[in-house]
C-alpha cells in the first residue's frame, strides 16, 4: 500500500462537539491508527506549564515541539492513552489551564509548522482517524472522508461543565461558556489554519445526538467511502 492509498478520516470541529470521543471509538472499531492533534498541543502546553515557561519565546516553543517525545497507545483495558516520555499524561493534559495555553500556542505559525510533519507521520497502514481543528483543511487535505462536528455553544458548555464537575473541579457554567466562546474566537480568527470546515467536509450537528447516534451516522459514510470496511 502506497502512502497515497492509506485511508484517512479527519474529524474537525470546535471544543465540546464530541470529536475526540468519536475519533477514539472509530479508530478502535476500524482497528486503525489514531491521531488526537489537540492532545499534541495540550502535551506541549503541559510541558511548558510544568517548567513554568508558559511565556517562552516562539523559537524555543517551536524547538520543544520538534523534540516532543509523545505517543498514543491503547492500555490493557483497551482505553486510549497519551504518553509523554513514557509517562501517562492522558488526564493531566485535560485541565482548563492546558486547554488555554494549547489554544495560545496553536496560533503560533512556527509551532504549527514544527508539528505538521510529525502529525503527517501518523498516516500508516491500515488507516488513520484524526481529530482536531485543521486536519481536513491543512494537515490531511487529501483525506478520503472529512467530517466536521458542530454543536451550540450552550450545549458544548454543558458537556464540559459536567466533565469538570465529575472530576471534582469547582467551576461555574457561565465561566465555562465564557472560556469556550473565547477559545472559539481565537481558533476561528487566528492567522494560520483557522478553524473552519473543509469545502468537502460532511457537517454533523451533535447538539441533540447521542454518541452512539453520531457514530452510527459516521459509520454509514465510512462504509460508503471505503470498500471492505
Amino acid at each position: 500500500m502506497t502512502a497515497s492509498q492509506i485511508p484517512v478520516i479527519t474529524i474537525d470541529g470546535p471544543s465540546g462537539t464530541g470529536k475526540g470521543t468519536i475519533m477514539h471509538l472509530l479508530a478502535k472499531k476500524l482497528h486503525w491508527h489514531m491521531l488526537d492533534s489537540g492532545a499534541i498541543y495540550r502535551v506541549l502546553a503541559f510541558w511548558l506549564l510544568e517548567q513554568h515557561n508558559e511565556e517562552k519565546e516562539r523559537d524555543a516553543i517551536s524547538q520543544l515541539a520538534f523534540q516532543l517525545p509523545l505517543q498514543f497507545c491503547w492500555d490493557e483495558e483497551g482505553e486510549a492513552r497519551v504518553l509523554l516520555e513514557e509517562r501517562d499524561v492522558t488526564h493531566l493534559i485535560r485541565t482548563e489551564d492546558c486547554g488555554r495555553v494549547a489554544s495560545k500556542i496553536s496560533a503560533i505559525p512556527e509551532v504549527r509548522i514544527a508539528l505538521l510533519e510529525r502529525q503527517r507521520a501518523f498516516k500508516q497502514p491500515p488507516g488513520l482517524v484524526t481529530d482536531g481543528r485543521d486536519m481536513g483543511t491543512v494537515v490531511f487535505p487529501e483525506a478520503q472522508l472529512k467530517l466536521y462536528l458542530e454543536a451550540s455553544p450552550e450545549e458544548r458548555a454543558k458537556r464540559r461543565y459536567k466533565q469538570l464537575k465529575e472530576k471534582g473541579i469547582s467551576v461555574s457554567l457561565a465561566q465555562v461558556l465564557a472560556e469556550l466562546r473565547a477559545r472559539d474566537h481565537r481558533d476561528m480568527n487566528r492567522e494560520v489554519a483557522p478553524l473552519r470546515p473543509a469545502e468537502d467536509a460532511i457537517i454533523i450537528n451533535t447538539s441533540d445526538l447521542s454518541v452512539e447516534a453520531v457514530l452510527e451516522e459516521i459509520m454509514g459514510w465510512v462504509k460508503a467511502r471505503f470498500k471492505g470496511v
